[in-house]
């Protein structure tokens, strides 16, 4: 699949917002920890790429009903769904100056009951961008860092209407930052997230 920049402009993909706040001092302690002892910025991004997938819980996996949103939030309290980690590993890399686009696959639910957004990540390497999972492995999902073929949580199946998108956009999608920011918990934010963009 080809991946197609929302902008043209790299800089976006740089750049700090509401939600991929690297600016805040949260994500620049994390970060500065992370960069300490590493060798390029690949080894950086796959530092941040472990740290944000092993150490911060997704939310319906831990059973924890806080909804985050913004990445420093996300670091802070140690909790998100798929698209709130994708912020935080955002931010993180944009932090130390690694181009970073969001992005989205269309899954079937959990539990079989319609379609949900899924969020990912890419990160520019070498001239090109590479997808990213960062929502945390658990028994049948096994995603890695890697800039030679993906290793993500998910295939989509396109005979069950699963696909990917392929546009990298610079900020969160706006009907998913949207239902993130009015969920008051995590099942108000399972039926308001959108099941397609």
């Amino acid at each position: 699949m080809e991946l197609i920049q929302h902008t043209s402009d790299l800089s976006a993909y740089l750049a700090a917002d509401k939600a991929i706040d690297h600016d805040h001092p949260v994500v620049r302690e994390v970060a500065a920890r992370l960069a300490e002892g590493v060798a390029d910025s690949y080894a950086y991004a796959r530092s941040a790429y472990e740290f944000v997938r092993d150490t911060i819980p997704h939310s319906q996996d831990s059973g924890d009903p806080r909804v985050t949103w913004r990445a420093s939030d996300v670091l802070r309290l140690r909790t998100g769904i798929c698209h709130a980690k994708a912020h935080a590993l955002a931010a993180l890399l944009r932090a130390e100056d690694i181009p970073t686009a969001l992005c989205y696959q269309r899954l079937v639910r959990d539990d079989g009951a319609g379609h949900a957004l899924h969020g990912l990540v890419a990160v520019r390497f070498r001239g090109a961008w590479h997808r990213q999972d960062p929502r945390g492995n658990k028994p049948g999902v096994d995603a890695r860092f890697s800039l030679t073929g993906e290793r993500l949580a998910w295939v989509p199946d396109p005979e069950s209407n699963e696909m990917d998108y392929p546009v990298l956009y610079a900020e969160p999608h706006p009907v998913v930052l949207s239902a993130l920011q009015a969920a008051p918990d995590r099942a108000a934010l399972s039926a308001a997230l959108p099941s397609e963009l």
